[in-house]
């Protein structure tokens, strides 16, 4: 059985203070440093196969449109008419034969954002429709999503989103074994979260409740019980019980280990974190990806997917005992992120809480949030 290694230092180290999550002022900086900064994750790229199909999401302050184009790229686009700033596309998702129309004042766009048609626009000749068009913003496919960056110089996507990948599992070729961009979605939950998105985070980030909130996922998990996470630990996985045949709510088989993975990877659970919004789960048989959407100092919209075989959705198999398993976890996770928001508030909390060694870890994160609103 793998036996964690306590930190040499015992001692407890400070939290953020309560006023971090609570304060509208440190959220709209976050907004602007860290979700208009940062690589976001925003949609599913099988959503968006075809073209013409668009989603409109959420970046910090912004709606974008999403947009798979006719040779098969995609652009990701400010939903903001550049006439009078209306949005251009007010549904959730859609699908449009040739143009992105807003319906304000017709004014319409090519699918890479090129102005293309405006009533009388013959008469106003001098209009440059290139410089009239939507404007751009960075995106990118990987793990079979869509990532975007409203930066005007955008960071490297291969540091801060892979190498996030490569820092927590030791190499980003370990993830490519489970071709999460082949899976097919066999579920997908949306949550409403009553709390700041730091609290999600350092929840999904730290093992210390597990034994206490999660008795399905430590029966699965035994090693959770101790209150070491997997993300303690570079390249750790953490291994399933001897009873256990499946991650399933009841420990019973799931289904077919996916094809490229190794020996080493059977049997095993790896939590990912991408910061600032994405939680990859990877267990042998199926993958659950949870993005997030800050949309107040005390509200998120948690997006869960759980990612199978396609063999496995088109037989039409029976997949609720895998996405109940963690359909709880979530569950319970949110629950307890929801009772502390509250507290946040409170003169107790006014200068923050304590980490334990097995929290140690989230520190780090502290020290970039600090960083980036610096």
């Amino acid at each position: 059985m793998y036996v964690p290694v306590v930190p040499d230092d015992p001692t407890l180290i400070p939290t953020l203070a309560g006023s971090y999550y609570t304060d509208p002022d440190v959220f709209e900086r976050e907004q602007q440093a860290i979700f208009e900064g940062d690589w976001i994750c925003v949609a599913r790229s099988g959503d968006i196969g075809q073209p013409g199909q668009y989603q409109t999401v959420r970046a910090g302050r912004e709606s974008v449109l999403v947009v798979r184009q006719r040779d098969g790229g995609l652009r990701a686009l400010l939903n903001v008419c550049r006439h009078r700033g209306a949005r251009v596309c007010a549904e959730e998702s859609g699908q449009v034969s040739r143009y992105l129309r807003c319906p304000y004042h017709a004014w319409s766009y090519e699918l890479d954002g090129r102005l293309a048609a405006a009533p009388n626009l013959a008469r106003m000749p001098g209009i440059d429709r290139s410089e009239r068009g939507l404007v751009t913003v960075a995106a990118r496919e990987w793990l079979g999503y869509v990532w975007v960056c409203l930066a005007e110089a955008p960071p490297s996507f291969e540091e801060r989103v892979m190498g996030a990948v490569s820092g927590r599992l030791g190499t980003v070729e370990a993830i490519d074994a489970y071709r999460l961009e082949s899976l097919a979605v066999g579920r997908r939950i949306v949550y409403d979260v009553a709390a700041n998105w730091k609290l999600i985070v350092e929840n999904f980030m730290e093992c210390y409740h597990c034994a206490t909130i999660h008795p399905e996922l430590v029966s699965v998990l035994p090693e959770f019980a101790g209150g070491y996470a997997a993300q303690y630990y570079v390249g750790h996985g953490a291994a399933f019980a001897d009873r256990a045949e499946g991650f399933t709510v009841d420990g019973s088989s799931g289904f077919g280990r996916l094809p490229g993975l190794t020996d080493d990877q059977d049997r095993k659970y790896y939590a990912i974190t991408i910061r600032p919004q994405v939680f990859i789960n990877l267990v042998p048989d199926h993958a659950i990806v949870h993005r997030m959407t800050p949309l107040g100092p005390d509200r998120t919209t948690v997006i869960c997917d759980w990612l199978f075989s396609p063999d496995v959705i088109a037989s039409d198999a029976d997949v609720s005992l895998s996405v109940e398993l963690f359909d709880r976890v979530n569950r319970q996770d949110f629950d307890a992120c929801a009772r502390t928001q509250p507290s946040m508030s409170s003169r107790a909390y006014r200068d923050g809480g304590v980490l334990v060694p097995s929290e140690h870890h989230i520190t780090d994160f502290h020290a970039w949030l600090r960083a980036r609103l610096a």
